[in-house]
């Protein structure tokens, strides 16, 4: 297997996973690096994303490529993708063990995003202690930090200590994430050179790094 594979795994709903996973993967594309895109969550919003993509910039302009996969073929569906591309973007559905645990298999690196509150800390226990269990390497990633808040620095604290690596490049909360997606692009596109664009390719680059190590 040549390719790097990143899975992207929060089993909270709204933790911004499929953002992310759009975002990192534009991100590696405009760094030169072939990217694959492959959806194993049954409700399919980065697929709805692809699709508007797709419409905007046209089939086979997108700069990526796409697939889905469900359950174990999510590990078979991966390995043939990294023969193929420099990068495979895994994004994974909550509390599903059967597919995180190929998805977790696969992977170079686990990405969990996570919003430093403390109702998202909690939640991401079952996905840790399951990264735990299957041996993968992982970096937790905070998404929506509110960058003045003192409770983000509270949790940020509190995140350090879950005994995961935490990114030290963050998403800030910024409706531009959610407007970009809406029209099947990212802020790197939507916004060049903004913030919420700097954000995502410092993050995209350290995770790269991470995975590639």
């Amino acid at each position: 297997m040549a390719g790097t594979v990143i899975t992207l795994a929060q089993q909270k709903g709204g933790s911004g996973k499929t953002t992310i996973a759009a975002h990192l993967a534009v991100a590696f594309a405009r760094r030169g690096k072939t990217v694959a895109l492959l959806d194993i969550d049954p409700q399919g919003s980065l697929g709805e994303w692809f699709e508007r993509r797709e419409e905007r910039l046209g089939e086979g302009e997108t700069g990526l490529a796409f697939r889905t996969a469900s359950g174990w073929g999510a590990r078979r569906e991966a390995r043939h993708l990294a023969r193929d591309y420099d990068v495979v973007v895994i994004d994974t559905p909550p509390k599903a063990d059967i597919e995180l645990r190929s998805a977790f298999e696969v992977a170079n690196l686990v990405a969990v995003p996570l919003q430093p509150s403390p109702v998202d800390i909690w939640a991401s226990d079952p996905t840790l202690q399951t990264i735990g269990k299957e041996g993968a390497r992982s970096l937790l990633v905070i998404n929506r930090a509110l960058r003045r808040a003192l409770l983000t620095a509270e949790m940020i604290t509190q995140i350090a200590a879950l005994g995961h690596e935490v990114a030290a490049n963050q998403l800030g909360n910024r409706i531009a994430f959610a407007a970009s997606m809406g029209e099947g692009r990212t802020v790197m596109e939507t916004a060049p050179g903004s913030l919420a664009a700097e954000e995502a390719e410092a993050l995209a680059k350290e995770v790269l790094k991470h995975a590639t190590r």
